[in-house]
């Protein structure tokens, strides 16, 4: 039985790090070359610009996850969107013996204190997930991944929105902000 575990955990990893290799390619340092920041369809200005007025709007845009989770790459926390992502996929998972999998994967790379990748999260949160290991279902992680997602909320998205990446993507003139007002400068 363990054999099998481990063979399955592994067919899993093996299938997550072509994923993840795929996900980790090379990235595009120029952001003003953006037809070729994105995978697939390019997004129009109205659409880039919208992730700057609502976090929601981002987070729903495959265009908009990618362009934040390089920007969250760039500030070492690229583990938070990864753990909101992986989660995201659990929940669309309908095999139980899947979804166990899947859930144990989940936890041993963003949830063990023996992780890298491990995510913030507060002891009750802690506490709910590692209860909810016991039997692992597709909304295992919700209470842990709504955290995060609050996290990057009131934490990455202010910074992301306000990096000159952003300003970049969305033709935003220097000096102005992403909700459109501009920095005035010290009076005399």
């Amino acid at each position: 039985m363990a054999e099998k575990w481990r063979a399955a955990i592994m067919k899993i990893r093996k299938g997550l790090a072509i994923k993840n290799a795929e996900d980790n390619g090379p990235t595009k340092k120029d952001p003003a070359s953006s037809d070729t920041l994105f995978d697939g369809e390019q997004p129009s200005l109205e659409e880039i610009r919208s992730w700057g007025k609502s976090f929601d709007k981002l987070m729903r845009s495959p265009s908009g996850r990618k362009a934040f989770r390089d920007f969250l790459r760039c500030e070492y926390s690229e583990e938070n969107i990864l753990f909101w992502l992986a989660c995201e996929e659990l929940k669309k998972e309908t095999n139980p013996e899947a979804i166990e999998e899947k859930a144990r994967f989940i936890y041993e790379d963003y949830i063990s204190i023996l992780s890298p990748k491990e995510v913030s999260l507060d002891s009750r949160v802690r506490e709910i997930v590692n209860r909810n290991m016991v039997e692992p279902t597709p909304h295992t992680f919700d209470e842990a991944q709504l955290q995060i997602y609050t996290l990057m909320h009131r934490d990455s998205y202010p910074r992301f929105i306000n990096s000159p990446q952003f300003k970049t993507l969305a033709q935003i003139p220097d000096g102005v902000s992403a909700s459109g007002s501009t920095a005035e400068s010290p009076s005399n």
